[in-house]
């Protein structure tokens, strides 16, 4: 199996650290999260406090120093929590909208915003989608306007994970408008409680319903000359790095909560007699979870060599769009299957594969949608 090429002895520490407090302290609390539409913020300080979400951070600003695969190992062993909207949550603060702050950021920036982040003392999130700029980043509108003593900024975020709660942001900002596509834009580290800042509503969705995603509005939004991270101008370039590695790990994560939905399904399969036999024991379904179980392992594998060619400091964006449109794709298809084995049963909101079911659906347009995704391997293929 591939995990066995990537993962030492102290990642098999880690991984059962971090199972034992998922079942000791988020599985009581999942189907709870779920209706009520919100994960608690403790949750985060929780993490914070255990030290996993800094594992692949530098120990100089509270992180572990781990490579990649720590954070991969925390993806797979909190997909068994029963909310795939922590996963979400927990994957914007630690691998989206903190990354760029090590890697552009001043120190003061980082003092300020990436130590409490790994404390889980301050929740972040991500400022790119607009109404007008999904998968076209390009045509983000938002502007950030150069005034005495730093920015106003006016404009409108929307489908933004952890938003309604977060403590900052970090935001992609035009900021200049003689400029067209990609170019004349920067990345801001903002403060939510700034004046101006108006977090319109909190977003209702099919599924990770644990999640909190809100539309955002900045009207006349007064920000500090330091705000700004990185070089002014360079804001896409940055902000598509920053894709890569949030494509990185959606690809883990999608994996590792099919793996265990279709476990389930598998379980149940065991149970349910039919004609006389379980039916698992029919061929037709034995041979489709053969087949299923075949594929996850090979996006896994693609997944794990992507990610350790990630970690050795390549930039392999091929590959990680192919991770990242594969893993997606048959994710969904693993669960959809999985409810189909499930019969009438799978489709009752009692059993957890509904919830898996609708949570994968996302996941193939978050984060780059399956086009944006076979667009990227074209062009690196030299096709165009």
């Amino acid at each position: 199996m591939a995990a066995d090429l990537f993962f030492t002895d102290e990642h098999k520490m880690l991984r059962q650290s971090v199972r034992e407090f998922v079942q000791r302290e988020l599985v009581p609390h999942a189907e709870e999260w779920e209706e009520e539409g919100f994960f608690p913020d403790w949750v985060f300080k929780r993490l914070g406090e255990l030290g996993y979400l800094g594992l692949h951070f530098p120990e100089e600003y509270g992180g572990g120093g781990g490579d990649y695969f720590t954070n991969i190992v925390l993806m797979e062993e909190l997909a068994n929590c029963g909310s795939f909207g922590v996963n979400t949550g927990v994957a914007v603060q630690l691998g989206m909208a903190t990354p760029p702050i090590l890697k552009f950021g001043s120190d003061e920036q980082k003092q300020r915003y990436l130590v409490p982040a790994i404390q889980g003392e301050r929740i972040a999130c991500l400022g790119i989608t607009e109404p007008e700029a999904g998968s076209d980043v390009s045509n983000v509108k938002t502007f950030a306007e150069k005034v005495d003593g730093g920015w106003k900024v006016n404009g409108n975020k929307i489908f933004i994970t952890n938003g309604w709660r977060a403590d900052f942001m970090t935001l992609l900002a035009r900021t200049d408008r003689e400029k067209k596509g990609y170019r004349g834009m920067s990345i801001f580290l903002v403060d939510t409680d700034t004046p101006g800042f108006v977090k319109s509503r909190k977003l209702d969705k099919v599924g990770q319903r644990s999640s909190d995603t809100a539309e955002i509005f900045f009207e006349d939004m007064i920000i500090p000359e330091d705000s700004m991270m990185g070089e002014e101008g360079r804001g896409f370039y940055n902000i598509m790095w920053e894709l890569q590695g949030e494509r990185l790990i959606v690809a883990v994560a999608v994996i590792a909560i099919a793996e265990v939905t279709l476990q389930q399904a598998i379980e149940y399969g065991k149970e349910r007699v039919q004609f006389g036999k379980p039916i698992i024991k029919n061929q037709a379904l034995a041979h489709r979870v053969a087949d299923l179980v075949t594929e996850l392992e090979a996006v896994k594998s693609l997944t794990y060599l992507t990610a350790w060619k990630y970690d050795r400091g390549e930039y392999p964006v091929k590959e990680i769009s192919m991770a990242k449109l594969m893993s997606t794709q048959v994710a969904f298809r693993v669960t959809d299957e999985a409810m189909q084995l499930m019969g009438g049963y799978g489709y009752m909101m009692e059993y957890p594969v509904q919830k898996a079911w609708r949570d994968m659906r996302i996941a193939r347009i978050g984060g780059g949608s399956d086009e944006i995704m076979r667009e990227i391997i074209a062009t690196t293929m030299g096709l165009y």
